[in-house]
């Protein structure tokens, strides 16, 4: 069950987190925009614009921005990783030449 609905969470959440979820969600929250104008109470259309469009909206946009962040840390973190393999290699080179002249040097 657990699998399930781990499965079950990752794609709605995949799904809401695109751009053209914020499109849809900004669609749906316009149906009731003209009520809330209609109303000409302050109240009701400052609450349509909070609890309506920003909570509907702002949700897949956010999401988004996380991916894009997530995947710019992702590939900082595999620049590094390959940066630092490299020094590795390069410090064991380094290491294996010196023993070899300590060792040239011991023999003579």
């Amino acid at each position: 069950m657990n699998n399930l609905n781990t499965r079950i969470a990752k794609k709605i959440t995949s799904g809401v987190a695109t751009m053209w979820c914020a499109y849809i969600f900004a669609a749906i929250a316009l149906i009731s925009l003209p009520r809330a104008i209609e109303s000409g109470d302050t109240l009701v259309i400052v609450s349509w614009i909070a609890q309506t469009f920003l909570q509907l909206v702002l949700l897949s946009i956010i999401m988004v921005g996380q991916k894009v962040q997530s995947a710019i840390v992702e590939k900082q973190i595999s620049e590094t990783h390959e940066a630092a393999l490299i020094e590795l290699k390069e410090l064991k080179e380094l290491s294996r030449e010196i023993h070899l002249l300590v060792t040239n040097v011991k023999k003579n």
